[in-house]
């Protein structure tokens, strides 16, 4: 998947979804979406740096 398919995919995806829900229940999923990602690098970067300890 190219980088502009991503980045449209995204898009039609967030649109959908806030056509179902209010604007409390939109900036409950975008906080909670940002946690996950943030949450998902740490993990990522651990991982890194155990194998890099030897």
């Amino acid at each position: 998947m190219n980088a502009l398919n991503l980045t449209a995919g995204i898009t039609a995806l967030a649109n959908a979804i806030s056509c179902k829900l209010s604007d409390e229940e939109i900036v409950f999923l975008a906080s909670v979406l940002v946690q996950l990602g943030d949450t998902l690098v740490t993990i990522s970067t651990q991982r890194s740096f155990c194998k890099t300890d030897g």
